[in-house]
């Protein structure tokens, strides 16, 4: 960071009384003071659940000079717009009032957090058991569809395969505004898009898994471990 920036956000953040009330487990989760310079953020603190791959931290962002919340499960990390602010005092106000929902969504399963467009499709009750074991080819179902989780822009996580060994995955989204399935992978966690798994129904979906599923994971797992 900037050493003008870092210096203003430091000054800022001393002495922050907000933190003294913070638990130090939270939802099986784990409490860190930070305070430390990450690249071009400044975090502050997080939760986090090593074993269980579950995570928020709160930084400041120098390229965008806003606070922000970022959520980690798994291999995949995004912020949360609630939370997103210049103003160190409203980022404090929206702690206060968002964080332990937040919280709660991360490590339990919400059903309310889904859309009623998306939930017409029927995901949840999809019985996808035959088609996703809960490992295949070395990879883990860290995401089930049964618990399926909102990400950003109108998107889903359906399922998620993880080898955190090797920081790689492969998930399947659903979008409800283009009202699409689609995959990404993650290989040495570096996202990779592919256009194979793109369906409009869980029918067609099924049919492309049960077509491309095995032969993608083996493709990841070749090139992140070679």
């Amino acid at each position: 960071m900037k050493a003008d920036i870092l210096e203003k956000i430091q000054q800022e953040t001393a002495d922050w009384a907000y933190l003294q009330e913070l638990p130090e487990e939270w939802f099986g989760l784990k409490y860190s003071r930070r305070y430390n310079e990450v690249g071009d953020t400044f975090e502050l603190f997080s939760y986090k659940n090593s074993e269980k791959h579950l995570g928020i931290v709160t930084y400041y962002h120098q390229e965008t000079k806003e606070y922000k919340l970022k959520i980690q499960r798994g291999l995949t990390e995004f912020c949360l717009m609630e939370f997103i602010t210049g103003s160190f005092a409203e980022f404090e106000q929206y702690l206060r009032k968002y964080l332990e929902g937040a919280m709660h969504d991360l490590t339990v399963y919400n059903p309310d957090a889904i859309s009623y467009v998306t939930k017409a499709i029927n995901i949840t009750e999809w019985d996808y058991d035959k088609l996703l074991p809960k490992e295949l080819e070395g990879f883990k179902l860290f995401i089930e569809p049964k618990n399926m989780v909102r990400v950003l822009n109108g998107s889903y996580i359906v399922f998620d395969y993880s080898d955190f060994d090797i920081n790689s995955n492969f998930i399947i989204y659903y979008n409800e505004f283009r009202c699409e399935f689609f995959g990404e992978a993650r290989i040495n966690n570096i996202p990779e898009m592919n256009y194979i798994f793109d369906s409009k129904t869980l029918e067609e979906l099924e049919q492309r898994l049960q077509e491309h599923l095995v032969d993608r994971l083996r493709g990841i797992r070749q090139r992140a471990t070679k």
